[in-house]
C-alpha cells in the first residue's frame, strides 16, 4: 500500500500553514511535504511536526537555481539554508530545483552542484532529488523529462542524489508512465501524484488510471512516500474520499 504524504503547501489552504499539520494528521497522515517552509522558523515547524506525530519527507531548496550558471553561489547559500531546514526537522530529503535557463552551460551547471551538494547532504544524511516539470505550468525551466533527469542523475553518480517523479508532470510531458516508473525505479526516491488537467485530486474525474499506478508502485516494490501535491477543487477533506481506500480521509 502507498504511504500518503500530505503537501501542506497545497492541501489545507482553508489555514495557516502551521495548522495545516493537525488537519493533516486529523486525516489520517503520517507525513508531510513542506515545499515552502521559510516563512516560519525551523524551530516552529519541528515543534508541530513533533507534537502532531508527523514526519516532514521532503522540502524544496528555494529559490530554484540549482541548473543555472554564474549563480552558484546564491545556489549553495540555498542549500545551506534548507539544510539548516532539514537538521531541525529530521527532513531526510531535499528538492533541488533546477530553474529556469536557457544557458547551454545549464547541464554542466547542474551537475557540478549536485555533486558538490550530495557531498555536504550525504554527510548529514540528507538525500537531494531532482524532478522534471512541464512547460505549461514552468515555461523555461531547464529539467523537463525523464529521461533528461536519469541523464544527469548519472553523471553525478552519487548515492545521495535521486529521482522526484511527479507523475502530474511526466503525464503532460510524456505519457507513458508505466513504462517510465518501470525504467527508472531504480533512482527514483520519491513520487508525487496529481490529476491531469487541471492538477486536481487524483481521482476518476481526470485522465491517469491512479488506481493501477498505485497498485503498479506496489508491484515495483517502492517503499518511499508518495506526496499529495494537487490543489483540491474545493475544501482539502471534501476532496479525499479518493483516499480512504489507503486509511486518509477521516476526520
Amino acid at each position: 500500500m502507498p504511504k500518503l504524504a500530505a503537501s501542506v503547501s497545497w492541501l489545507f489552504q482553508e489555514v495557516p500553514l502551521l495548522e495545516r499539520f493537525e488537519l493533516a494528521a486529523r486525516a489520517g497522515f503520517r507525513a508531510v511535504e513542506i515545499q515552502s517552509p521559510y516563512t516560519e522558523s525551523a524551530e516552529a515547524l519541528a515543534e508541530t511536526l513533533q507534537r502532531h506525530a508527523l514526519e516532514a519527507v521532503l522540502i524544496n531548496v528555494q529559490p530554484g537555481l540549482a541548473a543555472v550558471p554564474e549563480r552558484e553561489g546564491e545556489f549553495r547559500e540555498a542549500l545551506t539554508r534548507a539544510l539548516a531546514y532539514a537538521d531541525a526537522t529530521g527532513c531526510r530529503q531535499l528538492h533541488c530545483l533546477a530553474g529556469v535557463t536557457d544557458d547551454p552551460r545549464a547541464e554542466a551547471t547542474f551537475v557540478a552542484n549536485l555533486r558538490r551538494a550530495a557531498e555536504e547532504a550525504g554527510a548529514r544524511g540528507v538525500r537531494l532529488v531532482i524532478e522534471p516539470l512541464n512547460t505549461t505550468d514552468n515555461p523555461g525551466y531547464f529539467l523537463t523529462g525523464t529521461e533528461q533527469a536519469r541523464r544527469i542523475i548519472d553523471a553525478v553518480s552519487s548515492p545521495h542524489v535521486a529521482m522526484q517523479f511527479d507523475a502530474y508532470h511526466v503525464q503532460i510531458m510524456e505519457g507513458s508512465l508505466t513504462e517510465s516508473l518501470r525504467r527508472h525505479r531504480d533512482v527514483i526516491a520519491h513520487i508525487q501524484v496529481g490529476g491531469v488537467p487541471g492538477r486536481h485530486e487524483p481521482d476518476a474525474h481526470q485522465e491517469i488510471n491512479y488506481p493501477y499506478l498505485f497498485d503498479l508502485i506496489d508491484e515495483l516494490g517502492f517503499d518511499g512516500w508518495v506526496g499529495c501535491e494537487y490543489a483540491p477543487r474545493a475544501g482539502t477533506l471534501e476532496g479525499l474520499a479518493w483516499a480512504r481506500r489507503f486509511g486518509i480521509g477521516r476526520e
